[in-house]
């Protein structure tokens, strides 16, 4: 009963730490995409729609802040 005590908790810190991670990961991916709206709320709706679509499309999180700051730049007011 020890080893499944053991096993069990060992196996649910694991589990809540690579969510807590994960969870994490998606906040500072977030808040990097609306860095670069600049308080700007349309702008904050189409970031965050850049952000769905570079996780669509495979963009590795090294290539996220370029992709982002890349898709900011094309960003016109009224295209929103």
């Amino acid at each position: 009963m020890d080893y499944f005590i053991i096993v069990v908790t060992t196996a649910a810190g694991l589990y809540f730490h690579w969510w807590l991670f994960r969870r994490i990961r998606q906040w500072s991916d977030r808040d990097l995409a609306l860095s670069f709206a600049e308080g700007d709320e349309p702008k904050r709706q189409y970031m965050l729609e850049q952000l769905a679509r570079a996780r669509h499309e495979g963009i590795s999180r090294r290539e996220l802040p370029a992709w982002l700051e890349q898709a900011a730049a094309q960003y016109r007011p009224g295209s929103a």
